[in-house]
């Protein structure tokens, strides 16, 4: 049995992650691990069940009981489909929230390391490669300009640039100064810009990496 692969691709809110990661494991056959998505289900959940953001404990314990799967494009929470309702903008401030909850963030992480040991895996997030999997093959840490960021992000959501500039630099700087396992680069990771790239020079510019460090 070959070992499985470990691509871990981390990086701040709006530096194209989740796009580029859902692409490369397509391209490779690997499993895709949106964990970003994880933490938005934990956070819907908590939302539904009135439980409060300050509540660690609670939130804790929705965290070791949630059972998260991915079916191919579709996230699954407790057996429902929440791929739609995780992306609600009230749903993305509250995983910023309860991302930084450290009884959360062990058991999410307890869950990652569980599917990427039994399957090759594009794993994306803010602490892959330092916390998760700092054994991976291959590491990343994918960034972008702020401005190029926002504009991105309110492509997406529709929202104006100036508020999604000012909810990116809240975001930067909670996932940046929190105790458990902030967001940084692995001293092993290959940093990459991407600012001026488009998503298929970007993706390239991985496959190349990949290519490197699997020849052997």
């Amino acid at each position: 049995m070959c070992k499985p692969i470990i691509i871990a691709i981390d990086g701040p809110a709006g530096a194209g992650k989740s796009t580029i990661a859902r692409s490369l494991a397509g391209k490779l056959g690997f499993t895709y691990i949106d964990t970003g998505a994880m933490y938005r289900a934990v956070a819907l959940w908590a939302l539904r069940a009135g439980v409060d953001l300050s509540n660690m404990l609670g939130l804790e314990r929705l965290a070791q009981e949630a059972r998260i799967e991915f079916s191919g494009d579709r996230v699954l929470l407790n057996g429902g489909d929440v791929t739609a309702a995780i992306r609600e903008p009230q749903v993305s401030e509250a995983a910023s929230k309860v991302s930084a909850v450290p009884g959360v963030r062990r058991a999410m992480r307890d869950e990652q390391r569980r599917i990427g040991l039994k399957n090759s895996v594009v794993m994306e997030g803010r602490d892959i490669g330092t916390v998760v999997f700092p054994d991976a093959q291959i590491k990343i840490y994918l960034d972008a300009d702020p401005g190029i960021r926002a504009g991105r992000r309110a492509k997406e959501t529709g929202a104006s640039v100036g508020q999604v500039a000012r909810e990116i630099a809240e975001r930067d700087h909670r996932d940046r100064s929190r105790a458990e396992a902030p967001l940084t680069q692995a001293p092993d990771a290959e940093y990459l810009d991407s600012s001026g790239l488009s998503p298929e020079a970007v993706e390239e510019a991985i496959l190349k990496i990949v290519r490197q460090r699997t020849s052997n």
